[in-house]
C-alpha cells in the first residue's frame, strides 16, 4: 500500500514543507512540497530516512546507572522514567524553589508547550538556543524598530542588490530564500559578499571582499559616512520614518573610507563605489542582517549598522527589501492560539538565572534568554542556586562556548533530564533520557509562518514510532500531570492540540489535506510606505538614537574600538556551518556522516608555510580554554589572521560511532564571552595557537 503525506521537515530549524512517500509502512522517499519548494530538498532533509532507520538513535527511556558521562544506563518504562523525574523535581523545588529548575531547548513548534510547563511550575527560567545564534540581532532590531529579527524578513525575489556579511547563504540552506535569490540573480540582481574566507557564496557573488576579521562594523560606518556625505539616502523615507539622523551624521563624520581601508583592508574607492551602487538600486536593496550574529563583543553595533543602512536606503517595508512579517490579523483572520495565552496560567515572575530583564542584561529578549550565562549562573550560584536542567533537542555542553566550563557546571546539578532523538553530549551526561519520536513518527503543534503571505503548516505523522518513544507534547504533559499542573495542557491527542490552536479561526484540520498548508492571504501584504508602517518604538519611527538602549544606560553610537590582530604565532578562531550538517545534531547521521565525516582547519597558505604545516597534515590547536587535533586545510582562500573550522565535531560520546572522536570541537577552544548588551556569545573572540602534531 502506498500513500503520500504532507508534513514539515525537522532536520534543521528552518522546517521546510515536505511530501513523504510511504510504502507498506516504510518511508521510501522525502521531497520538498511541490506547492512551496518545487520538490527541492537539501541533503539534510533527504537524510530524514537515515535518521528514522538509524540503529544508533534513542529507542526507549533510560536512567543513569553509573557515573555521569560513563555511559552506563538501565532501560526504564515510561511510567518509571517520568515518575523518577517528577519525584526528583519535586524534591529540588521543595528545597530550592521553582526558580532552581531551568528548561532549555532548540526553538521548535512545541516551544509554547515548554514555556507553559515552566510557568505552571513557577519558574521564569525557560530559554532557547536563539541567543547563541542571533541574540544580538534580536536586540539590535528591537532597539531600532521595536520588532525582533524573527518578525522581519527579506524579499529576495525582487531585490536588485543583496549585501551579505559572512552569511554563507548558499551553504546554510534555507531553500525558499535561496530559490528566490537565484531567481533575482538571473534577472540581474547583484550580490556583494564579505567574509574572512572564500565560500560557495563567494563564488555566486559579483563582488567578494576578504575582510580583516571583526572589522565589518568599520566598513559599515564608512558606508554610512559616504551615504550621508553624498546624500545618497532615500530622503523622503528617512524624513518620514527615521529619527536621529543629525546624531548619526555627526557620529560617522570621522569614519571615512580611507580610515576604514586601514582597518578592514578594503580599498577606500571600492567602499565609495558600493555606496553609490546600492543608492542607485534603492529601495530594492537588502543589507542582510544575518542569521547567525554571534561573533564579537560589539555584535549589537554591527547588526545595528546593517539595519541602519537598510533604513537609509528606504528598504524597510519595501518590495525587494526588508518587510515586517504579517500574521492572521493582517490578513483578516482570527487569532492563532498558543497554550501560553490561557488566562489562568500564572505569569512568569522573579529574576531570571541569566539576568535578562534585570541589571545584568536589561535589554535582551526574555522570550529566549541568554544561554551562555547558564554555566556561570550554576557555578557562581548567581543570582541563586540552579539545581535541575531539562533539555529538549538542544546540546548546551557542545553549543555554549567553553566545553570544560560547561561540564564542570553541569556536574554541579542534582538532576539533568534530556528529551532527544539521539545521544547528544548533554544526553550522555544526563540522569534521565526521555526519547522523542522523530518528526516522521509524530504530529506537532501547527506552524504559523508569518510573512508577506501568512500561512499555516501542519506536521503530520507519516509512520508509527519504530521504538518506545513519544512526542515532546505528550512527554511534557505527562510530566506536568505528575507535578500537579496537568490542567494547563488541555489536550490528549495532537488533533486536540490542533483544534485548540485553530479555535478562533474558521479553519479545520481537513483544510490541510490537499497541500499540507493553508494560505491566509492571496496577495503579498505590504503596509503603506507613506502612512501605514507600524514601528513599535515609542516614537513610532526607526530610532537611530535608541530609547531602548539609552534608557538603560547604553550608547546608541559608541566610539569604534579597533579590532586587535592576534599575537604573533596565533590566529583568530572562526567557526561556521556547511550545507550538510545542522549545528551539533547530524554528525552521526548514516548518510550525512559519509558526506562530511569530520571538520578540517582552514589556514592561510603563507601562515601554514611559516609553521611547517602541509595540506592534510594533522595539527594541534590550543587556546587558554582547551585543545584539539584536526587535519589542516591549507588554502589561499582565508585571511591570514584567521583559522576556520566547522561547528559540531570533536564528539566524545562513544555510542555515536560514526562521529566519535573525529575532528576538533570549536566549543572546547572558545572562551565564554558574551556581548553583554545584545546577548550573543562572541564566538570569534578567541585566539588559538596551531602547530604540527608531534
Amino acid at each position: 500500500m502506498r500513500k503520500e503525506v504532507y508534513s514539515i521537515c525537522f532536520m534543521c530549524t528552518i522546517r521546510c514543507p515536505i511530501k513523504v512517500t510511504v510504502e507498506n509502512g516504510t518511508v521510501t522517499w522525502i521531497e520538498g512540497n511541490s506547492h512551496q519548494l518545487n520538490g527541492a530538498l537539501c541533503a539534510k532533509g533527504s537524510a530524514g530516512t537515515a535518521l528514522l532507520y538509524d540503529s544508533e538513535r534513542l529507542r526507549y527511556p533510560l536512567i543513569r546507572a553509573g557515573a555521569r558521562g560513563e555511559g552506563k544506563w538501565r532501560r526504564a518504562t515510561w511510567d518509571e522514567a517520568l515518575d523518577y523525574t517528577a519525584t526528583r523535581l519535586k524534591e529540588i523545588i521543595g528545597r530550592h524553589g521553582p526558580q532552581s529548575v531551568v528548561f532549555g531547548e532548540r526553538q521548535n513548534l512545541n516551544t509554547h508547550i515548554s514555556k507553559t510547563f515552566m510557568r505552571a511550575i513557577g519558574s521564569p527560567n525557560h530559554f532557547t538556543h536563539d541567543a547563541l545564534c542571533k541574540g544580538s540581532v534580536n536586540t539590535a532590531f528591537r532597539s531600532l524598530t521595536g520588532y525582533t529579527d524573527a518578525q522581519v524578513n527579506m524579499d529576495f525575489a525582487n531585490a536588485k542588490h543583496v549585501i551579505l556579511y559572512g552569511r554563507n547563504f548558499f551553504e546554510s540552506l534555507q531553500l525558499k530564500p535561496i530559490q528566490a535569490l537565484m531567481a533575482a540573480k538571473e534577472k540581474g540582481a547583484q550580490i556583494t559578499y564579505l567574509d574572512i574566507r572564500s565560500t560557495v557564496t563567494a563564488s555566486h557573488a559579483h563582488r567578494f571582499w576578504m575582510i580583516r576579521p571583526g572589522t565589518d562594523v568599520a566598513l559599515n560606518y564608512a558606508l554610512i559616512h559616504v551615504v550621508l556625505e553624498e546624500n545618497l539616502y532615500d530622503e523622503a523615507y528617512v524624513n518620514k520614518w527615521v529619527s536621529g539622523l543629525p546624531e548619526l551624521r555627526a557620529f560617522v563624520e570621522p569614519y571615512t573610507p580611507e580610515w576604514a581601508e586601514e582597518e578592514t583592508g578594503i580599498p577606500a574607492q571600492e567602499i565609495v563605489a558600493l555606496a553609490r551602487e546600492v543608492s542607485r538600486d534603492k529601495p530594492q536593496v537588502i543589507f542582510n542582517f544575518g542569521y547567525r550574529g554571534a561573533s564579537h563583543t560589539n555584535e549589537i553595533y554591527l547588526r545595528r549598522s546593517i539595519i541602519i543602512l537598510n533604513a537609509l536606503m528606504g528598504s524597510i517595508e519595501a518590495k525587494g527589501g526588508l518587510f515586517f512579517n504579517k500574521g492572521p490579523a493582517d490578513a483578516g483572520w482570527g487569532s492563532f492560539r498558543s497554550l501560553t495565552e490561557q488566562e489562568e496560567l500564572p505569569k512568569a515572575s522573579g529574576e531570571r538565572f541569566d539576568g535578562v530583564g534585570g541589571k545584568k542584561l536589561p535589554v535582551c529578549d526574555p522570550a529566549h534568554g541568554v544561554a551562555s550565562m547558564l554555566p556561570l549562573a550554576i557555578l557562581n550560584e548567581d543570582p541563586y542556586p540552579i539545581r535541575a536542567a531539562i533539555v529538549n533537542r538542544f546540546d548546551p555542553l557542545l553549543s555554549v562556548p567553553d566545553y570544560n566550563l560547561n561540564k564542570r557546571a553541569f556536574d554541579r546539578l542534582d538532576l539533568i533530564v534530556s528529551i532527544d532523538v539521539n545521544f547528544s553530549e548533554t544526553a550522555w551526561f544526563s540522569d534521565v533520557i526521555l526519547p522523542e519520536s522523530i518528526y516522521l513518527e509524530r504530529g506537532d503543534s501547527l506552524q504559523l509562518s508569518s510573512g508577506l503571505k501568512p500561512t499555516l503548516f501542519m506536521r503530520r505523522q507519516c509512520v508509527p514510532p519504530r521504538y518506545d518513544t513519544k512526542p515532546q507534547w505528550e512527554i511534557v504533559k505527562r510530566l506536568a500531570e505528575r507535578l500537579g499542573v496537568g490542567r494547563y495542557f488541555p489536550y490528549e491527542t495532537i488533533e486536540d492540540l490542533w483544534k485548540f490552536q485553530l479555535q478562533d479561526m474558521d479553519i479545520t484540520i481537513g483544510d490541510f489535506d490537499g497541500k499540507g498548508f493553508v494560505s491566509l492571504a492571496e496577495k503579498p501584504i505590504f503596509w503603506d510606505r507613506l502612512t501605514g508602517i507600524k514601528f513599535k518604538t515609542p516614537s513610532g519611527k526607526i530610532e537611530l538614537v535608541s530609547s531602548l538602549l539609552e534608557d538603560n544606560g547604553f550608547p546608541s553610537f559608541p566610539a569604534y574600538e579597533a579590532m586587535p590582530s592576534p599575537p604573533e604565532g596565533s590566529f583568530r578562531l572562526t567557526t561556521g556551518r556547511c550545507a550538510v550538517h545542522t549545528h551539533v545534531s547530524t554528525q552521526n547521521n548514516p548518510y550525512l556522516s559519509e558526506l562530511v565525516p569530520e571538520n578540517t582547519l582552514w589556514i592561510n597558505s603563507d601562515e601554514a608555510a611559516k609553521l611547517g604545516i602541509t595540506d592534510g597534515q594533522e595539527v594541534e590547536v590550543t587556546s587558554d580554554y582547551g585543545f584539539g587535533r584536526i587535519k589542516a586545510h591549507v588554502t589561499d582562500f582565508i585571511h591570514p589572521e584567521a583559522v576556520f573550522m566547522l561547528h559540531g565535531f570533536g564528539r566524545q560520546v562513544s555510542a555515536t560511532t560514526r562521529c566519535f572522536d573525529k575532528g576538533a570541537s570549536d566549543t572546547a577552544l572558545q572562551a565564554n564571552v558574551t556581548d553583554m548588551i545584545g546577548g550573543s556569545p562572541a564566538l570569534h573572540h578567541t585566539f588559538v595557537r596551531v602547530r604540527p602534531r608531534r
